[in-house]
């Protein structure tokens, strides 16, 4: 993943939409549309290669539209050009973290100690069992 041109990509391709907010700002609300609506289809986002992609599309699926895009709102702030960033940092946080591809595990043997361990705990388990035991008549 590219992050440099991951952003760039969202940025340039995002669809915004501006909406009256219910967020703070007082008789300003009522008259100003700072709501940021900020949608993006995956498919059009570059930067990630074909493994991330795929894996990005799988994680984000349940937020994806019918029509493949990913919808962000953001209305926290008074102002549209900050609603607008926030849209936007959200849309990439969001596609950075969906692309991370999961660490490979790498199988390894289990150390000595841990053996040990192992079946002493065994061993233990074992004669606390017994003692439960009613004593044999041999």
């Amino acid at each position: 993943m590219n992050p440099g041109i991951l952003r760039a990509s969202i940025e340039a391709k995002t669809q915004l939409d501006y909406a009256r907010s219910g967020g703070p700002g007082g008789q300003n609300v009522n008259k100003v549309n700072s709501k940021a609506i900020a949608r993006i289809r995956l498919d059009e986002v570059e930067g990630l290669t074909e493994a991330e992609a795929a894996q990005a599309s799988l994680r984000l699926a349940s937020k994806l539209t019918n029509l493949g895009e990913l919808v962000v709102q953001a209305d926290e702030e008074r102002d549209q050009g900050r609603n607008r960033e926030a849209a936007i940092a959200r849309l990439f946080a969001l596609v950075a973290g969906a692309a991370r591809l999961p660490k490979p595990r790498r199988a390894t043997k289990p150390t000595r100690a841990s053996r040990e361990r192992r079946l002493s705990s065994k061993r233990t388990r074992s004669g606390s069992k017994n003692l439960r035991k009613p004593p044999s008549e041999t």
